[in-house]
């Protein structure tokens, strides 16, 4: 590029620039900037013609304020006129000024092309890479149509300079990205491979990106490219680094060109040439010796360029899958890695040994690692890393280890972050059914896991585990013995209920013979979970009963009296007074017979594809956020879908709401967010922008959000907040996803994430009954003070859900002050004719808003010395309402969203965290220390912030949680 002149500093511009930034408001620099643009105005429409340094000028000026955010609509045209000019810099300008304003659909593109054209056919390289880079930088369908046939021939020419080659290749891969419909290279195709032999290194490198691009889309056309890349990286390779001055980066020769050369390999099977085959194998061969030697720099940068050339290499190792010497050796390398002190190092190597485990020449190879896998899923820091090590050893099971490693993944999901709990689950199910020799160790896995991890057992895990029991008769005695001796724990899951009522209805005769398990003894049992149960598992029990009345017939008057009391058979849930009604009907007039036909035992189910299996590869897929809910068919089909009386009941009572993650699937995905700046006015609608359909109705904004409003009067007024509503908010004070509500008909998921003063809530209502629900309408208010202190906005839903169906709303939420109340939900829709009307507290609390902050023990207890005033603290001595569990507390307090200070109380029994509540009015720095007595049973837990209420209101929600 030509030097820029001392002349051709522009004085104008510099003294325009120098006046913006001493302005003292942003009055003083509109105004400024509004006379600038009145004088380059009447300069544009002057009589007296501007000569190309006061045009250059002016466009320059007019280019920095629409940097400064304010709209350009005059001074196109000048910059067009710029294009014509012999000048570099006058030129330079115009180009640039046009790359930035002018979009594709502008009356000026006709003139742009023929002076891009002009300067295409020019043969200045300086000119001809102007235009390059413009046609890039607009990248519009117009200039694909208009340029995608020179390029070509440009970038392929003999007497072209490199530098325009290299501008030409990444020019034309711009636009094949664009519009590949239009970049048809045809003749050129043989040419532009031969651009990996170009002496060029910079040729090489652009046109291996252009070349990798056009191979993933037509690979049989490109497919000459596999040895001039072989070739190319046998010289990269075999090179010291003294050969490859220029392109030497650390000691390391041209490593970002090594990386594309083996990434475009990784587009093809190995070479059928044997000669290039032998070469290609020698290239990775010397890679990895390579990385055995020591480091020639201690800089990270050498590190950094060499292991990444040593990744791409094991993923082209891995890809080919063909030669066992390489793949045992890259898992060797890997497993070093296992141990680094890097983190990333670490996460990559997990990642890729995942892929080894599942070839059949490494997958020896890699089980050698499985003591430093183990360490790692208990070690590690960072829960990425951890679950990546959850994936390895699931990847590496087989039968000779499957019981150590499920022993393994059991132990660590009892301390599990809750974001990775529900894929654990799914691994361990699945390993314990596809590994299990002896199907007891099958069923005690299963039992465990339901004890350990209960709200993360979907109902496709106990369904599995309930088919294989009927489909084995072997195993049918130990599962009902198991199951009784889980049920006397004091505090046992509803899943657990679930499967000891199903079995023990089916099979409880087989341990009856213990008068430690008699049957009036497994009723009692029964029955005393039932309370504690949800209406779905209600009916479930109730078909046990039924069952117990045709297995053993003394318990038939204990079970009459409870199915004749008025609190089933007077039940407000319909289902559950119609099974009481039916079943004490049918136990009183059937004879033995008739009763025994009707409720015997469940036939095998036949042997088809694991429905878990099923979810973890739905799980695994680029999911989106919403997932349908499981269809019915399913799980008729899981419980036998039969036509007998029995049948239909224990299929029908097992038509339950699935857990809290089983619906849900999509939780996990993150949800969009743009990177781009956002103006002030609306920064909570620009961070957290989403495509979808604009809403019609009044109070809609143009991302389709509607505003909250106070609470209105209507013809179907609100339904108060139901009465649990503020302990299922206090469910959600330590954590983002999970299940808001759920009744017969209806439930709400939610997912939720925060940053700063803004937070982004999913909320998924699905149709459990298999009627539609019509009018459904949704609306969040902020009741009194809260419409000041919450800015909420809401998309919203359509108003048919069909039955089984599932929709999504998506809320957004600013933060604006510090608050008390939470944002009420109120939904009404008609189901079967009948108005349901449901309002709920959602679980917005100020901790939301919590950063955390890492403080030094010198720093924390200066900070808690400077809140000292009565009114900063905030503190409640309390008993434990759970176990004290040192996990378990740490999990509640780093979901807080405070930050967790090790190693800065006196007393290591303790807990101190840091944060700073962010809100658009001020931040709020909040200390907090937590101080158990295991052998009293209590906790005393001190709140100091800089504002009162934020301390008193943050200490009151996390009581709740211990």
């Amino acid at each position: 590029m030509p030097a820029v002149s001392k002349g051709d500093g522009m004085r104008g511009l510099a003294v325009f620039i120098s006046d913006i930034r001493n302005c003292k408001s942003k009055e003083a620099e509109i105004k400024r900037i509004n006379k600038e643009l009145a004088n380059i105005r009447s300069k544009f429409k002057g009589d007296k013609a501007l000569d190309g340094y006061s045009k250059k000028k002016y466009v320059c000026k007019l280019l920095f304020i629409f940097l400064l955010g304010h709209d350009i609509d005059f001074g196109h045209m000048e910059a067009v006129n710029l294009l014509s000019s012999n000048k570099y810099t006058e030129k330079q300008i115009g180009y640039l000024f046009i790359s930035v304003l002018v979009n594709s659909n502008s009356e000026l593109i006709r003139l742009i092309n023929n002076a891009i054209k002009n300067d295409l056919s020019s043969r200045n390289p300086t000119f001809m890479c102007l235009a390059l880079h413009c046609i890039a930088n607009v990248g519009s369908r117009e200039m694909a149509e208009a340029f995608a046939g020179e390029i070509p021939r440009i970038l392929v020419a003999g007497d072209t300079m490199d530098s325009v080659k290299q501008s030409a290749a990444l020019c034309l891969l711009r636009l094949y990205k664009a519009s590949p419909d239009l970049v048809l290279m045809g003749e050129w195709t043989s040419r532009v491979v031969h651009l990996l032999n170009d002496q060029h290194m910079g040729v090489v490198t652009a046109a291996i990106s252009l070349i990798t691009c056009l191979s993933s889309k037509n690979p049989d056309e490109f497919k000459t490219c596999v040895s001039l890349a072989v070739s190319r990286l046998s010289r990269i390779v075999s090179s010291a680094s003294t050969d490859l001055q220029d392109y030497t980066y650390y000691f390391v020769p041209a490593p970002w060109l090594s990386c594309k050369l083996l990434r475009l390999l990784q587009c093809y099977p190995p070479p059928e040439d044997g000669a290039v085959k032998g070469r290609l194998v020698e290239c990775l061969e010397t890679i990895l010796n390579k990385a055995q030697e020591p480091p020639k720099s201690k800089k990270v940068q050498h590190s950094n360029a060499k292991n990444a050339i040593l990744f791409e290499a094991i993923s082209l190792i891995i890809h080919y899958d063909s030669e066992p010497n390489l793949l045992v050796r890259a898992c060797n390398q890997l497993g070093q890695f296992l141990q680094h002190r890097e983190t990333n190092l670490r996460y990559l190597a997990l990642e890729s040994m995942c892929t080894l485990a599942s070839s059949e020449f490494s997958h020896e190879a890699v089980k050698t690692h499985i003591e430093t896998v183990i360490n790692a899923l208990k070690t590690e820091r960072d829960v990425s890393v951890r679950q990546r090590a959850a994936d390895l050893l699931y990847a590496m099971c087989d039968r000779s280890n499957a019981k150590q490693i499920v022993a393994e993944m059991l132990s660590y999901l009892e301390t599990a972050d809750y974001s990775i709990r529900e894929e654990m689950v799914l691994k361990v199910a699945i390993l314990a059914e596809k590994y299990a020799v002896d199907y007891s160790w099958y069923v005690d896995t299963i039992l465990n896991l339901i004890r350990i991890a209960g709200d993360y057992v979907s109902e496709e895990v106990w369904y599995r585990v309930i088919q294989i029991v009927i489909n084995r008769d072997d195993v049918q005695g130990y599962a009902a013995k198991t199951v009784f001796e889980a049920l006397q724990a004091p505090a046992c899951h509803e899943n657990m209920v679930k499967v000891g009522g199903y079995i023990l209805g089916e099979f409880g005769n087989l341990i009856a013979g213990d008068p430690r398990s008699s049957p009036l003894v497994q009723f009692n049992l029964l029955h005393s979970k039932f309370h504690l149960c949800s209406v779905p598992t209600r009916a479930l029990l109730l078909s046990a009963y039924i069952k117990f009345i045709n297995l053993f017939p003394e318990t038939k008057a204990t079970i009459q009296e409870v199915l004749r009391s008025d609190s089933q058979i007077r039940n407000s849930d319909v289902e559950l007074q119609q099974r009481a009604v039916e079943y004490l009907k049918l136990s009183s007039i059937a004879s033995t017979d008739v009763l025994a036909t009707v409720l015997e035992e469940m036939p095998p189910f036949p042997e088809r594809e694991s429905s878990i299996l099923a979810k973890l590869k739905k799980k695994k897929g680029p999911g989106a956020v919403s997932v349908e809910l499981e269809d019915g068919k399913e799980r008729g089909e899981l419980n036998g879908g039969g036509d007998r009386a029995g049948d239909a009941a224990i299929a029908a009572s097992n038509a339950s709401t699935p857990s809290p993650s089983a619906d849900l699937l999509g939780l996990r995905s993150a949800a969009p967010v743009s990177g781009a700046t956002p103006s002030a006015g609306s920064l909570l609608v620009d961070v957290f922008s989403e495509a979808g359909p604009a809403a019609t109705s009044a109070g809609v904004n143009d991302d389709g959000f509607l505003s909250s409003a106070p609470p209105t009067a209507a013809s179907e007024d609100p339904a108060p907040p139901l009465p649990e509503s503020d302990e299922l908010l206090n469910k959600f004070v330590c954590k983002n996803n999970g299940v808001l509500f759920e009744n017969q008909l209806l439930q709400i998921g939610i997912k939720s994430e925060y940053r700063q003063n803004l937070g982004r809530m999913y909320l998924f209502y699905g149709n459990k009954t298999s009627v539609q629900f019509v009018n459904f309408n949704t609306t969040v208010s902020c009741p009194g003070e809260l419409q000041s202190q919450l800015n909420v906005q809401t998309k919203t839903v359509e108003p048919l859900v069909e039955g089984g169906a599932q929709v999504q709303q998506v809320i957004n939420i600013e933060c604006l002050t510090d608050f008390i109340d939470a944002p009420l939900l109120n939904i009404k829709f008609r189901y079967g004719g009948a108005l349901q009307n449901i309002s709920l507290k959602l679980p917005v609390t100020i901790n939301k808003f919590f950063q955390p902050t890492e403080m030094a023990a010198a720093d924390f207890f200066q900070r808690w010395k400077q809140l000292s005033q009565p009114q900063q603290e905030a503190q409640k001595i309390f008993k434990a309402s759970h176990g004290m569990d040192t996990e378990v507390l740490k999990a509640k307090l780093l979901g807080l969203g405070t930050a967790l200070l090790e190693n800065v109380d006196p007393n290591p029994e303790n807990y101190v965290c840091a944060g700073v509540i962010q809100t658009k009015a001020q931040q709020v720095g909040c200390l907090l220390r937590l101080e158990p007595n295991a052998q009293a049973q209590m906790y005393r837990l001190t709140l100091r912030s800089s504002k009162d209420t934020v301390s008193q209101r943050v200490c009151d929600l996390l009581a709740e949680q211990f």
